[in-house]
């Protein structure tokens, strides 16, 4: 069976992390056992990259015709160094590829130029939350979504800034060949919790560690990995040397949450994410110490499953 195709989009001063994020992705579902044949294309013939590099060997967009089963990724740009000029050499195409019916994707800032081929009007997206105000002040007719990591109108992709490249990615391959496979190229990647779109741009564990108190990063680091057990409030204090009162006065205020609320979000965030890779709720309910059946059925509906304990 033919492998299915990923075109990768270059700019001038692509940036490497919104490139190399996706592709590591669709390579390593090839070491997995489900390859792709990848190919980078860019109307430039040798673009530059924003941290000072530069590709050669790619090939022009007329030596490639998307079809309606490839996947066109875009990756992102250094927009203050956007050559507005040239659009003429890419905009036909990429408005060509998309009317085939192909799976059209943006990482980051490539948002933007989905936006100028016209391609997001009337649509859902989002890019990089630094620049979700600018891209809905200059395009109007598009409806940006913030805090997504990445949003699907029809056939078209947009992703939020950098890693969510990642995310969209190893939503495709899920798409193609089940969670179960998509689930074992991340963890060949390494990577600890894998998102979905409706996920906000960070993760519970991340979002929620903005600060620099050691005390707080250790209780934080604990509970991560004892989900599975009886977590009190006394052993957290006694762990970092602190009473209960004043442990909870600093975490509170250090990460805007309850200590309870975050091992809450943190439970259920895991639990949604081994529910989705098919495992079974009893052991879900272990691995993650939620005990009430109530909770483990509504997030069983979350993720898409009937919801029986077995």
């Amino acid at each position: 069976m033919k492998s299915r195709r990923v075109i990768f989009f270059l700019f001038d001063q692509v940036h490497l992390m919104d490139l190399a994020g996706a592709v590591t992705v669709f390579y390593e579902s090839g070491c997995c056992g489900q390859p792709y044949e990848l190919r980078y294309v860019s109307p430039y013939q040798q673009p530059g990259v924003s941290c000072g590099l530069a590709f050669t060997n790619l090939e022009p967009l007329e030596a490639v015709t998307i079809t309606s089963t490839d996947i066109l990724i875009l990756a992102g740009m250094d927009l203050s160094k956007w050559n507005r000029a040239d659009d003429i050499k890419w905009i036909p195409w990429v408005q060509a590829a998309a009317a085939t019916g192909a799976i059209v994707c943006s990482v980051c800032t490539a948002a933007f130029a989905l936006a100028v081929a016209g391609l997001l009007d009337g649509r859902s997206c989002t890019t990089h939350w630094g620049y979700t105000a600018a891209l809905q002040q200059h395009f109007p007719k598009t409806q940006v979504v913030e805090n997504r990591l990445f949003v699907q109108s029809d056939n078209i992709f947009t992703s939020a800034g950098i890693s969510t490249g990642i995310d969209l990615a190893l939503n495709l391959v899920e798409q193609d060949h089940g969670p179960a496979f998509a689930y074992k190229v991340a963890k060949d990647m390494v990577i600890y919790i894998r998102r979905d779109g409706t996920a906000t741009q960070q993760s519970v564990h991340l979002q929620h560690r903005q600060h620099i108190n050691h005390q707080v990063h250790q209780v934080q680091d604990y509970i991560a990995h004892h989900l599975s057990e009886k977590i009190t409030l006394h052993d957290l204090a006694e762990m970092v040397y602190s009473s209960p009162r004043n442990l909870t006065r600093l975490f509170k205020t250090l990460t805007g949450i309850t200590i309870g609320q975050y091992i809450k979000e943190l439970r259920h965030e895991k639990a949604l994410q081994l529910l989705k890779e098919d495992h079974k709720l009893s052991w879900v309910a272990q691995a993650t110490g939620i005990s009430s059946q109530g909770e483990l059925r509504l997030l069983a509906r979350m993720a898409g499953r009937s919801g029986k304990l077995a």
